[in-house]
């Protein structure tokens, strides 16, 4: 391993020499670059070297050689402001960047499957221009024939690079009859040929030869619509009317020209969309995305085309519900409207074509999902801010839409396609409204019905009912207190406590300055913990509760009341862990129970969680500040001897 190190230093000693003779490098600079040489190449050596060693020596080469870079500019600079010629290329110039290809060479032969490392590869190649793409891209699709970006990334360097549209076209098909499924490589290809039929055409209208592109603009169709209105406003003159009569003929040589070129957009968009079809006949997102190409291209009977696919789509996917959310937005983003429509009605006019397909939908798809997509665009348009996707500006005043959302839910709950986010949905939409009344009622109902078990909604019920007790007097009747603790009791008695975790913090937080009903909970969440046991990690109910009782009724309570939950069966680490942190944090203070309890707390705790590598870092911790030498220590071996896991102990920090 040393002699083949030691020889390859040796290569490089040609370079070396060449960087310190122009000044680019001193003496203790190149010692310091053989020396960083000298430790990846051993690296590389090993008998199992790693990717990460490949990439720190390929990173290191690349610094380096920016740094030669720039300090070559500047030597420049300098001889350039003495009158000398300029700089000539030399060895140095060219080693570090075969260097590096060698390098990445290296690693990409030892890790022929790290698809990410050749993409890492062929950008070097792309960046610096080195000569070596082709034979890189030919051994990447060798060993990765599979992988659809392989192929689209060689297709567009030959078509973007090489100018080479054949070469790129082969590439293409030969990727889709590797990988006939991949969604990504048909629009791909057909992004590729209507950009190839662009660039003939902007060569045409380049050289005089003809007008107009393939990709549709809206802003030319206005212009041209506004000035057919406004024809009276255009007083051609004698001379211009001669003019036009002559450019009559070489319009329509040119209208000629045009429908060429999208004519033949047409045949390559409609041979390449059956043939995606028939290879993924179920997939809905080709469909959409060759459908969108369409739709940004100018071709010739483009509208039949579109209606066809639209058919297409509507044959297979009826019974999708994404299909007919997406068909309402395309309604919905149509521009078209009706002659003399301002602005306002158009957007009405969009808005009553989406709700259209939505209620067709209805009827194919009724469907829990398919309600859910309705109330949501139904919300987009009546509150814009609250949706990510903002459909309108429409004013709530223009049209009631927020009636018409009540009766999708209505109509939803008719059908027993109601769920519990489209009842959440229910009821938050009234209490958006500001009806109390309504959604206090919908919330019963519901609570009452199917989703009885629903915690979600019995937060809303408890919420809701908490605001109407609340809402003449901030401090409610012992009645109140007692309708509301009995409405909770009907739902936390059922459900276990992991799942009941906002129900049990909005009783705690609401009953935490009343007493008597505060002790109910606490005997009810006793009953709950022994049955269900406690939490290993995140929420505790049980610290929860000792969390309200430290601040209200003092340390001691506290004590008190983590004791009785430690009595149960299963207690669960995360109460074990709030406890320590209590004590150790009074500890601290100069409280002297406070570390003889946490010691308690951590022996009761390893007694079942014996294995649990920070708990015993924890320990070791707490020894090592505020207990002794010895303490520590006889902590440290207890864990060495207890863990069965040694990796966990050695990479322990504080162990």
């Amino acid at each position: 391993m040393a002699d083949v190190v030691q020889y390859r230093l040796e290569r490089m000693v040609d370079e070396l020499d060449d960087l310190e003779m122009r000044g680019l490098f001193s003496r203790r600079e190149i010692a310091e670059i053989v020396k960083q040489r000298r430790k990846y190449e051993y690296r590389l050596k090993r008998p199992s070297p790693l990717k990460q060693d490949y990439l720190a020596y390929i990173d290191y080469e690349t610094q380096l050689d920016s740094l030669r870079r720039l300090r070559k500019k500047s030597v420049a600079r300098d001889l350039k402001a003495k009158g000398n010629k300029k700089m000539k290329q030399s060895i140095s110039d060219f080693a570090g960047v075969s260097r590096i290809v060698d390098i990445y060479r290296l690693a990409v032969m030892r890790f022929k499957g790290d698809i990410d490392l050749w993409f890492r590869y062929l950008e070097f190649c792309r960046q610096r221009r080195n000569g070596r793409m082709k034979k890189v891209l030919a051994q990447v699709i060798r060993f990765h024939p599979k992988v659809p970006g392989v192929w689209i990334y060689a297709a567009a360097w030959e078509f973007d690079h090489n100018l080479n549209v054949a070469a790129a076209r082969a590439l293409m098909q030969s990727g889709l009859r590797v990988c006939p499924t991949s969604e990504e490589l048909w629009v791909e290809y057909l992004r590729m040929e209507l950009t190839y039929l662009n660039k003939l055409k902007a060569r045409k209208v380049a050289l005089g030869e003809d007008e107009g592109t393939l990709v549709r603009d809206d802003r030319l169709a206005d212009e041209k619509q506004w000035r057919d209105e406004n024809k009276d406003l255009f007083m051609s003159l004698k001379d211009e009317e001669i003019n036009n009569d002559r450019l009559n003929v070489d319009d329509e040589e040119s209208k000629m020209k045009l429908d060429l070129f999208r004519q033949q957009g047409l045949s390559v968009l409609r041979t390449i969309y059956n043939a995606a079809v028939k290879a993924l006949p179920s997939s809905f997102s080709l469909r959409k995305q060759l459908f969108e190409i369409l739709e940004a291209m100018d071709l010739s009977q483009s509208e039949d085309i579109c209606k066809e696919m639209l058919n297409d789509l509507k044959r297979d996917f009826s019974t999708d519900p994404e299909y007919w959310d997406w068909l309402a937005s395309l309604r919905f983003a149509d521009p078209k409207g009706a002659p003399g429509m301002n602005e306002e009605e158009i957007v009405l006019s969009q808005a009553q074509k989406a709700i259209e397909v939505y209620e067709e939908a209805l009827k194919v798809v009724p469907s829990a999902t398919m309600f859910n997509l309705y109330a949501k665009f139904l919300i987009g348009i009546i509150d814009p801010q609250k949706e990510e996707n903002q459909h309108s500006e429409l004013s709530i005043h223009t049209v009631d839409y927020s009636s018409h959302l009540l009766m999708v839910y209505e109509k939803v709950e008719t059908m027993g396609c109601i769920t519990e986010d489209l009842a959440c949905q229910h009821i938050s939409f009234y209490l958006q409204l500001g009806r109390l009344d309504e959604a206090r009622k919908q919330a019963e109902k519901y609570c009452s019905g199917n989703l009885s078990d629903s915690v979600q909604l019995w937060v809303l019920r408890v919420s809701i009912e908490i605001r109407c007790v609340t809402k003449d007097s901030p401090s409610p009747s012992k009645a109140d207190l007692l309708s509301i603790y009995e409405l909770l009791t009907k739902i936390l008695k059922k459900v276990p406590v992991s799942k009941a975790e906002s129900l049990w913090l909005m009783a705690l937080k609401f009953f935490a300055n009343h007493k008597h009903i505060f002790d109910k909970l606490v005997e009810m969440s006793l009953v709950s913990l022994a049955r269900d046991g406690g939490s290993e990690d995140g929420f505790s109910l049980s610290a929860a509760i000792v969390n309200y009782v430290l601040p209200k009724d003092g340390i001691q309570c506290a004590r008190e009341m983590y004791k009785r939950f430690l009595a149960l069966p299963r207690p669960g680490l995360a109460l074990y862990r709030n406890c320590i942190e209590l004590e150790s944090n009074l500890a601290s203070v100069g409280n002297k129970d406070g570390l003889v309890n946490a010691r308690k707390l951590y022996e009761s705790a390893l007694a079942t969680f014996d294995q649990n590598v920070s708990l015993w870092q924890g320990y070791y911790s707490l020894e090592t500040k505020m207990g002794t030498s010895e303490t520590a220590s006889a902590v440290h071996w207890r864990a060495r001897k207890t863990l069965k896991d040694t990796t966990a102990l050695v990479t322990s920090a504080d162990l």
